[in-house]
C-alpha cells in the first residue's frame, strides 16, 4: 500500500501570514510610488508568487524585481514574524503524524524564509521535508515549487495538497495531485471548488477525516497519481 504524502501550503493554511504580507507589500507599493488606497485588497499578495502579485496594482514590469527586493528587506528583518500559526495546526500535524501520514510544505515562499518560519514556531520537526521557491526566480510558482518536491518524493508516496487558494489547487492539478482545500485561509472556497478541489473543509478535525477517509487505490482527479 502506498503511504499518503501530504503537501501542505504555507501562508494561509499553516500560518496566518496576512499581516506581515501585507506590511512588506504596501511598504514596497509606497517607495515606488504605486497609490493604493484600500489595504484590505493587497489580501490577494498572500499566497501567490510576488513577481505575479505586483503588477495586479501596477507595479510596471521594469520595477517589479526591485518591489520584490524592497518588499524582502522589510520581510525578511520583520515582516515574516507578523505571522502566526493557525488555532490546532500543531495538534492536527502531530495527529496526522501518529496515523503514519507523511508531511511536507510546498509554498511559494522562498524556501529558507519557510524553514526559518516553521522554526520559529516550533513547527520544522513535522515535516520531512519543507521545499520553497528559490530567490533567483528559476523555482518561483506552485507548479514549479510541487514539481521539484516531487522528485524527492519515495517511489510509494501518494501525495496530496492542503492548500488555502485557487493557485495550491491549480498547481497541484497540473501535476496531476488532488487537493483538498481550506477555508480559514485567505482564498475562495467557490474558486477552489470550480478549479478541481477534491473537498473543501472548514475545520482542523474536518481536514484530518478528510485526510484519512482517503482510500487506497481511489483517483479523484481520474489522473495519473493514486490516491
Amino acid at each position: 500500500m502506498k503511504q499518503l504524502a501530504v503537501i501542505f501550503d504555507l501562508d494561509g493554511t499553516l500560518t496566518d501570514s496576512g499581516e506581515g504580507v501585507i506590511n512588506c507589500v504596501q511598504l514596497a507599493l509606497s517607495r515606488l510610488g504605486v497609490p493604493c488606497e484600500d489595504r484590505e485588497a493587497l489580501r490577494v499578495c498572500v499566497g501567490p508568487p510576488l513577481r505575479e502579485s505586483f503588477p495586479w496594482f501596477g507595479v510596471p514590469a521594469d520595477q517589479v524585481e526591485e518591489a520584490v527586493a524592497i518588499y524582502r528587506s522589510r520581510y525578511n528583518t520583520v515582516g515574516k514574524y507578523e505571522n502566526v500559526p493557525y488555532p490546532g495546526i500543531r495538534a492536527l500535524l502531530d495527529r496526522l503524524k501518529a496515523a503514519g501520514v507523511s508531511l511536507y510544505v510546498g509554498t511559494s515562499k522562498p524556501e529558507a524564509m519557510a524553514l526559518d518560519i516553521l522554526e520559529h514556531f516550533g513547527l520544522a520537526d513535522c515535516f520531512d521535508r519543507i521545499c520553497g521557491a528559490d530567490f533567483a526566480g528559476t523555482r518561483d510558482s506552485k507548479v514549479d515549487v510541487l514539481r521539484y518536491l516531487l522528485k524527492s518524493l519515495p517511489a510509494d508516496a501518494r501525495p496530496l495538497m492542503v492548500g488555502d487558494t485557487i493557485y495550491d489547487v491549480a498547481g497541484a492539478a497540473e501535476l496531476q495531485i488532488p487537493t483538498i482545500g481550506v477555508t480559514w485561509g485567505f482564498g475562495s472556497a467557490r474558486e477552489m471548488e470550480e478549479a478541481g478541489a477534491i473537498a473543501i473543509v472548514d475545520t482542523m478535525d474536518a481536514l484530518y477525516d478528510r485526510i484519512l477517509a482517503l482510500e487506497p487505490g481511489k483517483n479523484p482527479l481520474a489522473m495519473g497519481h493514486t490516491i
